[in-house]
């Protein structure tokens, strides 16, 4: 029963974001593929990697991942910026034509978020906070976003 409980929710999240991804077709706002808003989310996610650490987690080869990263920084999505320890590598940053898109998501979020502290006890918000820090960081090991998952 949980299971079902837990697909459902995660499914409207996913099915919310889709809906407001096609409303951006038709008026023809959006320009990412599919392909490419999976590495955008995966970008984000992993806060500001390399190309190679990007590569690493999405498990394609450094020259696949390069021709994905480029194609997302003509079309102004992404960036790259130069490390400042290492002046060979570059960091994969994510600009604010993403993050106008991405709002979309987070926007639907931040409502959901807004719905439960208004419905729910501040001991039972605290409660479900705790839950799904012990979620993430305990019961899903295979995804580390490092630093990015405690923010």
């Amino acid at each position: 029963m949980m299971e079902q409980r837990f697909e459902v929710v995660y499914t409207k999240f996913k099915l919310h974001f889709y809906q407001e991804i096609f409303a951006r077709f038709q008026n023809r706002e959006a320009s990412l593929t599919t392909v490419e808003t999976f590495a955008m989310e995966t970008i984000q996610a992993l806060g500001s990697p390399t190309v190679n650490e990007f590569a690493s987690f999405m498990k394609i080869s450094p020259p696949n991942a390069a021709y994905k990263i480029n194609s997302l920084i003509r079309k102004g999505y992404v960036k790259k910026i130069q490390s400042e320890q290492d002046k060979r590598e570059y960091h994969l940053q994510i600009t604010q034509k993403y993050k106008d898109y991405y709002n979309i998501s987070s926007d639907y979020v931040r409502t959901v978020t807004e719905r439960i502290r208004a419905r729910f006890s501040p001991e039972e918000c605290a409660k479900l906070e705790e839950m799904l820090d012990i979620i993430s960081q305990e019961l899903m090991p295979e995804i580390d976003l490092g630093p990015a998952e405690t923010t």
